[in-house]
């Protein structure tokens, strides 16, 4: 609520350390762009009622070091009579282009950490609608259903709900196919070397997946029972794919070709056969997952959780890997328990100690050399002003050092991947042509 302390996550997310914790959706929509009235008054119809976006945050008062860095919380502030116009611009760039220059700049401390900016599209015929946004404010569920408000079809999104917390229910992943929990919350497993190719420093790229290949990938293997079979999800086959180009990285190097090959030649298991701790040996994939019930979908802020899961690194067919990655994300709906809450509050009670200790295990490679977010807008026929959706683009935060995110954005038109990482242009776009080729060979084991 306004006034009060950030949770837990988003008070991680105001500490970020890799650079401003911004992070975007943009909408590619085909035809000229609506003008910035008609935009405006667009977004104050539909959002007007929505205390969130007119919240300020504000830093823990004093010196940033001592008592006041290990105690000291960020807050919410609200800023009553805020008028959202003020958020809305248009420039003449491209999506690459404001990501370059703004997704690595702080927003301004006394307004509303987010904007709205028209921009040029990515080809003739096209404009982008770009929302970003400190993450501390919003998720990604929070922008779809934000965006989905400003379609022709939508309507004004309601206050009262999008204030509705979720309480004692959250959904959760549970227990994966074979049966295994979750690792241990400071587990640490295998790091993944980058390729490295560049200067390191912040880097994002995008490509276009062919809607003929992804649709190929996903009956590479049937999921269930015969006559109750299904094809693979395309998020299970996100998380395959990005295991492969994972695996693909190990090979690239001498300690991960001969791990791969002494795994594969003598049907170890993914411990390599000798370890004593099978988690050191294991791949970790970190996933975001939407802890709203189904009564709380309206809910504003950040209501998801990072999971871990395993990538399966050591299969060398891609058919193997995708069906190793089924059923890793089957949610279900409990009531949280009194351990977690007590935990998550004992952390959040100081979040600069739990950062500092906590901080160089699960920001390091080992922790999770990869992270894997799926957004998507499932509705047929979607139009803002007039104007058919094309494409939806994730710009996910800038990741940790040594790792990378890979973001897919799907609508009714197709899916686009993002890569970011902090390694370099040459490393993100290696990474994407690495993807393509991975879920190609997936595709064609299908036909």
């Amino acid at each position: 609520m306004p006034g009060s302390h950030l949770p837990l996550m988003e008070e991680g997310m105001a500490r970020w350390p890799f650079g401003p914790p911004n992070a975007g959706i943009a909408l590619d929509l085909a035809g000229d762009p609506p003008s910035l009235d008609e935009l405006r008054a667009l977004v104050e119809e539909r959002w007007k009622a929505l205390p969130r976006l007119t919240q300020t945050l504000v830093a823990p008062g004093g010196a940033r070091t001592g008592l006041a860095w290990w105690t000291g919380r960020h807050r919410w502030a609200r800023r009553d009579g805020h008028d959202l116009a003020q958020q809305i611009d248009s420039a003449d760039l491209t999506l690459r282009d404001a990501v370059r220059q703004w997704f690595h700049s702080p927003f301004p401390a006394d307004r509303p950490p987010w904007s709205l900016h028209l921009l040029r599209g990515a080809t003739e015929g096209e404009f982008s609608l770009l929302f970003r946004m400190h993450h501390s404010l919003l998720d990604g569920r929070s922008l779809t259903t934000l965006l989905r408000a400003l379609f022709d079809d939508g309507g004004p999104l309601d206050g009262a709900a999008s204030l509705a917390v979720p309480g004692p229910r959250r959904r959760t992943v549970g227990p994966g196919p074979t049966g295994g929990g979750p690792p241990g919350l400071l587990t640490t497993g295998r790091a993944v070397p980058l390729p490295h190719r560049g200067p390191r420093e912040p880097a994002y790229t995008v490509v276009r997946l062919r809607a003929d290949v992804l649709l190929a990938a996903r009956a590479a293997v049937s999921v269930g029972a015969a006559g109750a079979s299904r094809p693979a999800t395309t998020n299970e086959v996100f998380l395959a794919t990005v295991s492969g180009v994972l695996r693909a990285c190990l090979s690239a190097s001498d300690s991960g070709s001969r791990a791969d090959s002494d795994a594969e030649s003598d049907g170890a298991s993914v411990s390599g056969g000798g370890d004593r701790d099978p988690d050191a040996r294991q791949v970790w994939l970190s996933v975001p997952v939407d802890e709203r019930p189904d009564d709380c979908g309206e809910f504003l802020g950040n209501a998801f959780a990072n999971v871990r899961v395993p990538a399966p690194v050591t299969l060398a067919d891609p058919a193997a890997r995708l069906t190793a990655c089924t059923g890793l994300l089957t949610t279900v709906t409990r009531p949280r328990r009194t351990a977690e809450k007590l935990v998550e509050g004992t952390l959040a009670a100081v979040p600069g100690a739990t950062l500092a200790l906590a901080g160089g295990k699960i920001f390091a490679p080992a922790y999770a050399p990869a992270a894997c977010s799926y957004v998507h807008l499932r509705e047929q026929g979607q139009t803002l002003a007039g104007r058919s959706l094309r494409h939806l683009t994730i710009v996910p935060m800038v990741p940790p050092a040594d790792t990378a995110t890979f973001a897919l954005g799907g609508c009714t038109k197709g899916h686009t991947l993002s890569v970011a990482t902090n390694s370099g242009g040459e490393d993100a776009g290696l990474l994407a042509e690495a993807f393509l080729d991975e879920l190609t060979l997936l595709a064609e084991g299908a036909r």
